[in-house]
């Protein structure tokens, strides 16, 4: 099966440094437990995307840490014949250090894509199941006909409820025991 997965808050509890720029540059607080998409954004677009920029930087990058058995996870699934495809919004400079970062962690992945249309790359190489964190593209991985899979999250947790068909779990454990089923049916693609 080839399997696409995402690398902010999926790979890695992103929140907190997003959190983190958004105290140091202006100010505000932005508790994960509020980050649902009806609550009032405290941060305008171009102030977010700055946030997240600075989460993107080589040091930060190189800094972060897996969730708890997402490394192991992903390694079974490539040892047991599943092509393994990291796929990020980051910006295209961020490649080289995330290259590094998941090399140093020792993730088996096949592909690294890095760019602005998560879904149209995967719609290109073939992906069956995305691994991704952000409401629309949970959606519009579903409308492409790629099995849509998450982290819950406060964002996504409308997307959850609402469609059955997205496959979501609290950590990564539960999430490799519900993607199992599907995953043991076919061993290994070209």
């Amino acid at each position: 099966m080839r399997i696409a997965i995402d690398i902010d808050s999926t790979l890695h509890h992103h929140w907190p440094l997003v959190a983190a720029a958004a105290k140091r540059r202006f100010g505000v607080e932005l508790p994960y437990e509020e980050q649902f998409p009806w609550t009032r954004r405290r941060l305008n677009d171009e102030q977010l995307w700055v946030c997240i920029e600075d989460t993107h930087s080589d040091e930060a990058i190189a800094g972060a840490r897996p969730y708890p058995h997402a490394v192991e996870t992903i390694n079974a699934w490539c040892d047991a014949g599943h092509c393994i495809h990291v796929a990020s919004h980051r910006a295209e400079r961020s490649v080289a250090a995330t290259r590094r970062w998941l090399h140093d962690l020792g993730l088996c992945h096949h592909s690294l894509y890095c760019g602005d249309d998560k879904v149209a790359y995967c719609r290109q190489i073939g992906i069956e199941v995305l691994i991704d964190d952000a409401p629309d593209t949970l959606l519009r991985a579903l409308d492409a006909g790629i099995l849509a899979a998450t982290l819950r999250h406060p964002w996504n947790q409308d997307v959850c409820d609402a469609r059955p068909e997205v496959v979501s779990a609290a950590d990564w454990h539960e999430l490799a025991r519900a993607l199992e089923p599907l995953l043991d049916g076919d061993r290994g693609v070209a």
